[in-house]
C-alpha cells in the first residue's frame, strides 16, 4: 500500500527530516556538545559511550534451529508445505445501491500434516460496521478532538458488512449441505462434518453473500464520483481463506485496518456482471473481449498488444458516446488469473482505457493497462500511466524476478494507492512524479507480497519496506532519471529513524502508532536495505542474495528469519549485528573522531587516529583524511572493529601533518550527531 507522503525513499527522507524540525521535543539531544578543543571534548564523549559490543555481536540472534519445514540457510525445508485456495467467483454490481452480490465456490486443499475439522475465513467488509473492532479503536486527535484515521471508513454510517446468505458443503456429486458457521468481527469459522485429510485432502464450500460498498474503504477500496459516473474500486469483496501455516497454525488476526493481508495462493475464475455502459477491469486476463468490447475497440486491443507506445482503446471523447459500449442492459466480464493470492476489480461508465505491451525477459506476453476518468486525463497526469506501469514492471522483471501475470492494470479513483495481483488502485488526482511514484510503488508490490507472500498482518516491513527499496532503483532508472533524486542525507534521516521512544521496526503494524507506520514500515526498512546494498555487502553480493530470497520464496510464505538467514547465507556474511541494531531494536548510531596523534610526534612517520562508538548501534566506518597540503584520502574500516571495542585507533601512513579527519563524509550512515564527526588541526 502507498502512504501518500512516500513517493520514493528519497522523498520519504526529505519529508521525515522536515518533520523532525517540527517535532523538536522528540529529537535526540547530541551526546556531546560541539568541541572547541577537539581532544578533551572527544575524551569526554568517549567516557559517555553506552555501546556494548557483546550485546551487539554476542549470540544468540536466532531463537531456533532450522528444521524440515524451514532450513537453517533460509530456504524452504525439504518438507515445506502450504495450503491452497482456488476460487470460482461471481458478482453483480448494482451501481444505484452501491451493492455487490456474490457467490463463490472455494476449493481448499489441506497440504499440512494435520487434519482440519474447521476452517477460518476473512470477512473484511465487517471492518466498516459501527460495532467493529477497527471502528472502536479509531483514535480521537486534534483540537478540537476529531476521530480520524486512514484505516477505517471515515465515519460513514450505512448498512455495512458482509451479509452471509448461505454456507454449504459441496460433495463430489455436487450435492449441497448447509454448514454451521460463527462470525466474529472480521472472521468467520466454518464447521465441517468431517476432517479434511492431511497431505492433500480437499473440501469444496459454496458461499453466497452481499455487501454495500463503503464510499471510502480504509484507503483500499471505495467509490469515486466523477461527472460521467461513479468509479467502483472493489477489493476485500469475497470471503477469503485465512492462512494455515507451520508457524502459527490458523492466522486469525482481525482486520482492524493497520495490518494488511496474509493469503493463500490459488487459481481465480471470476465473472463480474455490471451495467452495459460500464467497463470492468480486473486481476488476470479477460476471457471474453468479443462480448464486452465493440469491434473497433477489439481492433485497438490487438494493436496495443504489439505496441511499445500507449494505444487508446476508449478515448476521452468516446466516454460519453453510446456507441462506445455494446447496446445491452448488462454485461458479464470473465477473467482468470492463476497462482495468485487474491483478485480485485473496478467498474465504471467513466473509464478512458489505454494500453501497451510489456517486454518481459522470457518473451512471455503481458500488457500494461490504465483506466481513468476524463478528470484524470492529460499527458502530465494519467495519460502517462501506462508508460509508467510498463517501465516499472519491465525494470523489476529484469532486475529481480519476472512479472507473472498476463496483464497489469492501474485504476484511478478514490484510493490513494493499493495493490492487488495484476491490478492496482491509485489516486485519480495524481500527476507527474507523484503518479510515477504511486504506480511504481503499487506495482512494486507485485514482488512483495504478491510473489513473495509474507504475512503483512504481522510483518508489514517485509512488503512495504522491501518495496520502498526497489522503488529507489526503478526510479533511478526510469526515463534516464526523469524523477531521480539526489542521495539521502542519512545523518538527518537517522535522527528521525532512531529517535527515542520510537517503536522497533519488528513490530506488528497494529502495534505501532499510526503516525509512525510510514516511517517504520516503509522508509526505515527501505533505507536499511539501501545501506546493506551500497555500504555493507556491496551491490553484486546483495543483488545475488536478494534475488535468491525472492526465487526461494516465490509464491510461498517466508518469515523474518527466512529473510535474515537467506541474506546471510547467500551473501556470505554474518549480519546479525545489523539485524539487531536496525530491525530488532531502536538503537542509535553516534561515532566521534576523538583524536589524532603522530608516531614519535613526527607526522612523516604516520598518524594514529582514534574514533569512539558512543551509542548502541555499530556500522562500518568511512573516514576522509585531509592533509595540510590539500591532499585528500579515504580509509574504510570493517564493522568488526566494534566487535570487541567501543574505541578504535588505527594507523594512517601520513607523510605530513593532517588538517582534518571526517567520519562518514558522504552521510551514508544514520549518525545522529554530526557535531563530533570532524577533528580539525588546532
Amino acid at each position: 500500500m502507498k502512504f501518500r507522503f512516500i513517493a520514493n525513499l528519497s522523498m520519504a527522507l526529505l519529508v521525515i527530516a522536515g518533520a523532525a524540525k517540527a517535532q523538536q521535543t522528540n529529537a535526540p539531544a547530541p551526546v556531546s556538545p560541539p568541541a572547541t578543543n577537539a581532544q578533551p571534548a572527544a575524551q569526554q564523549a568517549g567516557s559517555n559511550s553506552v555501546y556494548d559490543y557483546h550485546e551487539t555481536f554476542g549470540p544468540p540472534f536466532y531463537s531456533k534451529n532450522g528444521n524440515e519445514f524451514r532450513a537453517s540457510d533460509g530456504a524452504p525445508g525439504a518438507k515445506y508445505w502450504q495450503n491452497r485456495a482456488d476460487y470460482q467467483l461471481t458478482a453483480r454490481l448494482d451501481d444505484q445501491k452501491n451493492e455487490i452480490t456474490g457467490s463463490e465456490i472455494l476449493t481448499y486443499t489441506n497440504n499440512s500434516p494435520q487434519k482440519l475439522g474447521f476452517l477460518w475465513m476473512q470477512l473484511d467488509q465487517n471492518l466498516f460496521r459501527q460495532d467493529s473492532r477497527g471502528t472502536a479503536i479509531v483514535p480521537w486527535v486534534g483540537n478540537p478532538p476529531k476521530q480520524q484515521s486512514r484505516n477505517w471508513g471515515r465515519g460513514q454510517v450505512f448498512d455495512a458488512g458482509d451479509k452471509i446468505r448461505s454456507v454449504q458443503l459441496i460433495n463430489a456429486k455436487g450435492a449441497a449441505t448447509e454448514l454451521k458457521y460463527i462470525i466474529s468481527d472480521t472472521r468467520m469459522e466454518v464447521f465441517l462434518p468431517y476432517d479434511v485429510a492431511a497431505n492433500g485432502g480437499q473440501v469444496k464450500v459454496k458461499i453466497e453473500w452481499s455487501f454495500i460498498s463503503p464510499n471510502y474503504g480504509s484507503d483500499r477500496m471505495g467509490i469515486q464520483d466523477t461527472k460521467n459516473g461513479k468509479i467502483f474500486q472493489v477489493a476485500q469483496w469475497y470471503p477469503r481463506m485465512c492462512v494455515y501455516d507451520d508457524v502459527l497454525g490458523w492466522n486469525t488476526q482481525p482486520y482492524t485496518g493497520p495490518g494488511e493481508f496474509y493469503l493463500e495462493y490459488g487459481d481465480f475464475d471470476l465473472s463480474i456482471t455490471a451495467p452495459a455502459n460500464h467497463i470492468v477491469v480486473a486481476s488476470g486476463e479477460l476471457q471474453n473481449p468479443q462480448e464486452v468490447y465493440t469491434p473497433e475497440q477489439q481492433k485497438r486491443w490487438a494493436v496495443a498488444e504489439k505496441s511499445e507506445k500507449t494505444v487508446i482503446i476508449r478515448s476521452a471523447a468516446e466516454v460519453t458516446e453510446a456507441s462506445s459500449r455494446p447496446a445491452k442492459k448488462e454485461l458479464t466480464w470473465h477473467f482468470k488469473i492463476k497462482n495468485a493470492r487474491d483478485a480485485s476489480w473496478a467498474s465504471s461508465a467513466s473509464f478512458i482505457i489505454d494500453a501497451a505491451k510489456m517486454d518481459l525477459p522470457s518473451g512471455k506476453k503481458s500488457i500494461a493497462i490504465s483506466a481513468y476518468p476524463v478528470e484524470s486525463d492529460g499527458n502530465d497526469a494519467w495519460g502517462r500511466s501506462t508508460e509508467y506501469v510498463k517501465k516499472s514492471i519491465e525494470f523489476n522483471s529484469k532486475q529481480w524476478f519476472e512479472f507473472p501475470y498476463p496483464a497489469a492494470t492501474a485504476v484511478a479513483g478514490i484510493v490513494g494507492g493499493m495493490e492487488y495481483p495484476g491490478i492496482v488502485f491509485c489516486g485519480y488526482k495524481a500527476k507527474g512524479g507523484s503518479l510515477w511514484g504511486v504506480n511504481d510503488h503499487e506495482f512494486g508490490h507485485t514482488w512483495f507480497p504478491m510473489i513473495v507472500g509474507s504475512n503483512e498482518r504481522l510483518y508489514g516491513w517485509m512488503d512495504e519496506g522491501f518495496n520502498t527499496f526497489i522503488n529507489t532503483l526503478s526510479t533511478y532508472d526510469f526515463n534516464n532519471g526523469e524523477y531521480r533524486r539526489g542521495p539521502a542525507d542519512m545523518h538527518r534521516a537517522g535522527q528521525v529513524f532512531t529517535r527515542p521512544g520510537l517503536e522497533p521496526m519488528l513490530s506488528q503494524p497494529a502495534n505501532l502508532k499510526e503516525r509512525n507506520t510510514g516511517l517504520l514500515l516503509y522508509a526505515k526498512p527501505g533505507a536499511g536495505l539501501t545501506m546493506l546494498r551500497e555500504e555493507i555487502l556491496g551491490k553484486e553480493r546483495f543483488d545475488f542474495a536478494f534475488r535468491t530470497y525472492i526465487a526461494r520464496w516465490a509464491f510461498k510464505h517466508p518469515t523474518p528469519d527466512d529473510f535474515f538467514r537467506t541474506m546471510e547465507n547467500a551473501g556470505g556474511e554474518s549480519l546479525q549485528w545489523f539485524w539487531r541494531g536496525w530491525f530488532l531494536n531502536n538503537w542509535q548510531l553516534d561515532v566521534a573522531v576523538r583524536d589524532v596523534k603522530y608516531i614519535d610526534n613526527d607526522p612523516s612517520k604516520g598518524a594514529l587516529i582514534t574514533i569512539d562508538n558512543l551509542q548502541k548501534m555499530a556500522m562500518p566506518v568511512i573516514v576522509e583524511i585531509k592533509t595540510v597540503s590539500g591532499k585528500t584520502d579515504r580509509v574504510t574500516l570493517p564493522v568488526e572493529i566494534w566487535e570487541r571495542n567501543s574505541t578504535w585507533t588505527f594507523k594512517y601512513p601520513s607523510t605530513e601533518a593532517i588538517q582534518s579527519v571526517t567520519y562518514d563524509p558522504d552521510k551514508v550512515f544514520p549518525d545522529i550527531n554530526s557535531d563530533n564527526n570532524v577533528w580539525t588541526k588546532q
